[in-house]
């Protein structure tokens, strides 16, 4: 299937606005023509360094501009990080993310960065950190140890992006994501939806992934409101701010279509979420979940739930493959 870059805002809206049961077609055909069909990739995040970020994201509660009553905690040993990813694989994840709510990591702290990936690709599993912008030397230092996946999201649409966070631009961001991939490694970028923006946004920001290399790997987050952050308040009061269902659903279909070969996952907000809306995303070619009681510092569904829940629906988890290194640039 031909991988386009030339996607146009229109052809995007275009994708919105067909018959529900034509996009999900459509989507469904597009994921079993490049993924096992009935699979589903088992992700676990945890947070290696909790709190304290100087950025002003309005929906994390781990910013110091959040008043979430989150204390911040310093970066955790390396020998806990590798434990809990061990227990991680016990419980059936392939995939273990590592996030650090720092605005960048500082030099001092990369030798234990690079010692938690060595560790967990020792396990057999796929790595991914999430640790805010990164340099041209940070990131190769993390190709050199094997990282498989850098998560830096782009949050929402450019146009929308200013009304979410102010302490660093869209571009700061599409520079981390330049560094990441010069470097060799995966790129993971999504964003989060449900933030009382616009479907127009929801367009914008499906165009600006779909219009750069295609991230191989697109979380989907629907917004876990948090009190105390900006976002969290603004919405509490207005319940009709927060994303319908099959609007969610058509998200993750568009990101499907136009990213055919990308990991779509299904991330954030799932624990609010109907098992029939996971399953239409499933449907709409969802690929990746978050298993366990929590996701950074967000409630998340839980492994019992997940497990019952692709009972319930036939499906499996797919088998752990770390992903190959892309080639780095010159």
């Amino acid at each position: 299937m031909t991988v386009r870059t030339d996607w146009t805002r229109e052809q995007i809206a275009g994708l919105f606005d067909l018959p529900f049961n034509d996009l999900l077609f459509e989507a469904q055909s597009i994921h079993r023509a490049n993924f096992p069909r009935n699979e589903v990739q088992l992700s676990t995040l945890l947070s290696i360094k909790t709190g304290g970020c100087p950025e002003d994201c309005g929906y994390c509660s781990q910013s110091t501009e959040a008043e979430s009553g989150l204390k911040a905690t310093k970066l955790m040993d390396v020998q806990a990080v590798l434990q809990a990813a061990a227990q991680a694989k016990d419980h059936g994840s392939g995939r273990f993310c590592m996030g650090a709510a720092w605005r960048n990591p500082k030099d001092r702290d990369m030798p234990k960065l690079v010692e938690m990936v060595k560790g967990v690709r020792q396990m057999g599993m796929e790595t991914c950190m999430t640790l805010g912008m990164l340099t041209e030397g940070q990131a190769r230092q993390l190709a050199e140890a094997g990282l498989d996946y850098y998560n830096h999201n782009i949050d929402t649409s450019p146009e929308n992006y200013a009304n979410v966070i102010t302490t660093r631009t869209f571009e700061d961001r599409i520079e981390t994501l330049e560094n990441v991939r010069s470097a060799g490694i995966n790129v993971c970028c999504g964003g989060i939806v449900g933030m009382g923006e616009t479907r127009s946004d929801r367009i914008g920001f499906i165009h600006a992934l779909a219009t750069m290399p295609h991230p191989e790997s697109v979380p989907i987050n629907a917004l876990v409101p948090v009190k105390g952050t900006v976002l969290g308040d603004m919405l509490a009061d207005t319940p009709l701010a927060k994303i319908d269902e099959i609007e969610f659903v058509r998200t993750v279909a568009v990101a499907r279509i136009a990213m055919p070969h990308s990991m779509v996952r299904l991330s954030a907000g799932r624990e609010s979420m109907s098992e029939a809306c996971q399953a239409l995303c499933f449907m709409a070619g969802a690929n990746s979940i978050f298993t366990g009681d929590k996701l950074l510092t967000a409630a998340n569904a839980g492994d019992d739930k997940d497990a019952a829940l692709l009972a319930k629906l036939g499906m499996s988890a797919m088998q752990a493959q770390p992903h190959g290194h892309l080639e780095a640039a010159e």
